[in-house]
């Protein structure tokens, strides 16, 4: 049996190793009773949060204000009362981005949540980085594009030229052959030039990214976070709706997808409205449907074609050059899949794509 002041000895002890580590760790992070009152704090959350000792022992709420995130006071009362564990992203007013995980913490002699500990981890640079990738994936796309496609007007009018040099006199024709001979030479360079181009672009060349097994939660949640600001700005609500969540298909491409689809719902939404979008998917006879679906200003019967066209908009005041809808079905039609919309005029539209997969049953 150890003497009283043995164990009073082993708490200090232990009580010694809980403060070092609490001064040492670098992720801000919050300790709150089940009363809701802060009871310790990390070093780092003092600097992010702007506590000071006064804080101790106040009620959380106190300290919310430096958070863009009104519900945390009822996300940590759901921790507290169901035990799980709570993961969210969050913005602080600094405009920085954090993963923010509610713990519970349990007395396990008692079985009992007594509070939650609460951490944020740094995803800033992610969100950045997939800012910037998804602006490349667009530039990418429409360049590949334009090189591989708008070209070959130019390059038909070439031909045309030679056919009529052709027909010409055979006085003509031999003052012209060399020229000729030279303008045929430089067709085939660019035909075959192209040709490459739409092979890199639409089929499986040796420097295509390969297709990979796809969490569809997964991607979603990379598109989310991308768009936090539109979404938390606009107060837009994701619903997901998922009875089939793999496909296997080019990671950046299929991004790119859900990015366009979701990003153009939030734009196209009337102000006066909150953004909600339904994300559906399910597997069909051997495809894929995933349908996304919104409830924004609707889009008219005889622009159903138009919207799929490069640079093609039905609304000019609405931000964008009106190429994601181009590079949606570009990416969806050079597997073999389909792409519709449905839509009624100041209800909303839903956009279907459809996919040969061979794990849907």
């Amino acid at each position: 049996m150890q003497s009283k002041q043995e164990q009073i000895t082993e708490l200090l002890e232990l009580n010694e190793e809980l403060e070092n580590y609490f001064y040492n760790t670098i992720i801000p992070q919050l300790f709150v009773d089940s009363a809701l009152l802060l009871r310790k704090y990390t070093p780092p959350a003092m600097k992010q949060f702007n506590l000071s000792e006064a804080h101790i022992g106040k009620p959380i709420a106190d300290v919310t204000e430096n958070l863009r995130y009104p519900t945390i006071i009822e996300n940590i009362k759901t921790v507290i009362k169901t035990g799980e564990i709570l993961a969210k992203e969050i913005q602080t007013t600094d405009m920085c981005w954090y993963q923010m995980n509610i713990i519970p913490y349990i007395i396990k002699s008692k079985n009992t949540t007594n509070g939650v500990i609460i951490t944020f981890v740094d995803i800033t640079p992610r969100i950045l980085d997939l800012k910037d990738q998804e602006k490349l994936i667009i530039e990418h796309e429409l360049l590949l594009d334009t090189i591989a496609h708008d070209i070959k007007n130019p390059i038909t009018a070439f031909g045309l030229s030679i056919k009529l040099f052709k027909k010409l006199s055979a006085v003509q024709k031999d003052m012209l052959k060399t020229l000729v001979g030279n303008l045929e030479l430089s067709l085939l360079t660019m035909q075959k030039v192209v040709d490459e181009l739409t092979e890199t672009r639409f089929q499986n060349h040796k420097y295509q990214a390969p297709a990979e097994l796809l969490s569809i939660e997964n991607l979603i949640e990379d598109v989310r976070l991308t768009l936090a600001s539109q979404i938390f700005e606009r107060n837009a609500v994701l619903k997901l709706d998922l009875k089939h969540t793999q496909i296997s298909f080019n990671r950046r491409k299929f991004r790119s997808v859900l990015y366009n689809l979701i990003n153009n719902a939030i734009k196209y939404t009337p102000e006066d409205r909150n953004p909600e979008i339904t994300i559906t998917s399910r597997a069909k006879k051997g495809t894929f449907v995933l349908e996304v679906s919104d409830n924004g200003i609707g889009i008219n019967k005889s622009d159903y074609k138009s919207i799929f066209e490069k640079f093609g908009r039905i609304k000019d005041e609405v931000e964008g050059m009106g190429i994601g809808l181009y590079l949606v079905k570009s990416i969806i039609t050079s597997v073999g899949g389909k792409i519709s919309v449905k839509s009624k005029i100041g209800e909303g539209s839903s956009f279907k794509i459809t996919l040969i997969d061979d794990t849907a049953e």
